[in-house]
């Protein structure tokens, strides 16, 4: 049996597991956007509204299944707008493949009209970058791009798809199954060695997060945790990835870190560092641990030899899947218990960061967090997109063992909308909630139409202060009263506009508004906005920005 290269390609993904793909028309790829025409309901084809939107969706697909994320652009202007979402998905270690129309290979080198050189551009910024030029080599390059889409730290792959390889005829068979991936395990020695280092400790810490764990993992590493009185904090937006309820979890490190979770990783003399990448924002912009010999003893568990080794060098590495780790975790015997008191003061810590003042607000955030802490289900999705509003989703909800958090690590604007859209879209019975600012709102605010149109239901919060929030602060204490370029003077009516899309809108004024109107937004059957009257004064959560500005002009006058 013959097929053109775009059947070839779809019926291969279809094999691989691909469920749903995201993306925005265009001529380059017709070939296979006629082949999705005979997969409805096995391989959708869901129709965003801007590139970006597209290449986030996928971002947060694989981040929230742990299965490749699927996105298809045209060439270039598409490939570049596209570009955010892999680099949110390779900072996220997320699994992702992002399909690309390309020229026709009797045109390439020319400059020919969008044509560019997918190696060269995103070479740096994804796991591997290919272009399938022979259409009878496209289900072995797809296998590969799966699998290392999957494999050692999870990321994204960049295949691009000339327009002659697509509509060229071979009668090479499509790929037959799905992939399977057997993680690293690891040694036994390593484990007999990582628990003697744990138990000759006096303060010991683990860090956890990353991508692809599977369902009761991380409950693995908890009961051990829990067992041996062990403190547990999450990297930066990978706090969904252990259950906040336990009374070893200390918090966050990620941006704005509390004081506590600095001290504890800096007063650490044993680290256990699992499926996480050490970034700048988990460790105080490279702060808390010395580059390149930390002065604890760290323990770095990674399914990919290539992060073993690569900022801190660790007194023990451990090449190991983390699910797979989990269970050998479960397999040693509990220690000592014998850092209760050390333990104690990070979770104390961490249960009054929730202890907030009266915020100088119109709708005190603090007040709508603790609402939504006592009424979302235990299995919600929340997604946010970059800003100081972000602190809300991420530091003042307690995840449990079925909630889930998407937000991107490379601190990327307008992911937060299509994340919410892709979360419902794979998950149509969970409530999923997005928290996104006003200027984050606009940057992929259009994707409401591909949530009218996919039949997608999040609700969204938008946060509404009139400033690009994150800017302002840096502004004000580096440059006092001297605003410039933060101040967004004219929005559109959000409400209007979102009802515009189909969606139950409100505006909340005040805080004793917001229980009523959320639950409408709840009870909606087309996704609900609610436009949020934020002061700028509320900033983040214990310091104004009129206390920003005196303390910056403070420390000017005494210098």
């Amino acid at each position: 049996m013959t097929r053109n290269g775009g059947q070839l390609l779809v019926q291969s993904l279809v094999a691989l597991g691909a469920r749903k793909s995201f993306g925005v028309p265009g001529e380059s790829y017709l070939a296979v956007l006629d082949a999705l025409h005979d997969t409805k309901g096995k391989l959708d084809y869901v129709l965003c509204r801007h590139e970006g939107g597209a290449a986030f969706m996928a971002a947060a697909y694989g981040k929230l299944t742990g299965t490749p994320g699927i996105c298809m652009v045209t060439r270039g202007p598409g490939a570049t707008n596209a570009s955010i979402g892999v680099h949110t998905a390779m900072q996220d270690s997320a699994p992702m493949i992002l399909f690309v129309g390309q020229v026709g290979t009797d045109m390439k080198g020319r400059e020919a009209f969008q044509e560019i050189d997918y190696k060269a551009v995103f070479g740096t910024m994804a796991k591997w970058a290919v272009e399938i030029e022979d259409a009878a080599r496209i289900p072995e390059i797809l296998s590969r791009a799966w699998a290392l889409a999957l494999s050692g730290r999870p990321g994204p792959v960049v295949v691009a798809l000339p327009e002659d390889m697509l509509t060229a005829i071979t009668d090479v068979a499509p790929l037959s199954g799905p992939i399977e991936i057997a993680e690293p395990a690891p040694a036994a020695a390593a484990m007999a060695r990582l628990r003697d280092m744990l138990e000759g400790a006096a303060r010991p810490l683990i860090l956890l997060g990353g991508c692809n764990w599977k369902e009761g993992a991380t409950a693995k590493i908890q009961a051990f945790a829990e067992a041996s009185d062990i403190p547990v904090a999450a990297i930066f937006r990978y706090q969904d990835q252990f259950d906040n309820n336990s009374p070893v979890f200390v918090g966050e490190a990620g941006v704005g870190m509390a004081a506590q979770v600095k001290t504890m990783i800096r007063e650490a003399d044993v680290i256990l560092a699992i499926n996480n990448r050490f970034g700048e924002m988990s460790t105080d912009g490279y702060t808390l641990l010395d580059v390149p010999q930390p002065k604890q003893t760290l323990i770095h568990v990674h399914g990919s030899e290539l992060e073993i080794g690569k900022v801190y060098r660790p007194a023990l590495g451990i090449q190991a899947g983390p699910n797979a780790f989990a269970e050998a975790l479960a397999a040693l015997a509990p220690l000592g218990r014998r850092w209760a008191e050390w333990r104690k003061e990070g979770r104390t810590a961490y249960e009054a960061g929730f202890d907030l003042p009266d915020l100088p607000s119109p709708v005190d955030m603090g007040k709508v967090c603790a609402y939504l802490r006592d009424h979302l289900p235990e299995d919600v999705v929340l997604t946010n997109g970059a800003g100081n509003f972000a602190v809300w989703s991420g530091r003042f909800f307690r995840f449990g063992p079925k909630a889930r958090l998407l937000g991107p690590q490379s601190g990327a604007m307008g992911y937060g909308v299509p994340a919410a859209i892709a979360a419902k879209i794979a998950c149509p019975e969970r409530t999923v909630v997005c928290f996104a600012g006003d200027g984050d709102f606009q940057m992929t605010s259009q994707e409401l139409a591909t949530a009218l149109q996919a039949g997608a239901q999040p609700i969204i919060l938008i946060l509404n202060n009139g400033i690009y929030g994150t800017i302002r602060a840096h502004q004000e204490r580096n440059y006092p009263t001297r605003v410039s370029g933060t101040t967004m003077e004219k929005n559109p009516d959000f409400v209007t506009l979102a009802k515009a899309y189909g969606f139950h809108a409100e505006r909340v004024e005040t805080t004793g508004e917001f229980a009523a109107a959320f639950g409408r937004a709840s009870a909606s059957t087309t996704g609900a906005v609610l436009d949020l009257n934020i002061s700028p004064e509320a900033l983040t959560p214990r310091q104004t920005l009129s206390q920003m500005r005196d303390a910056a002009l403070a420390a000017r006058e005494s210098k």
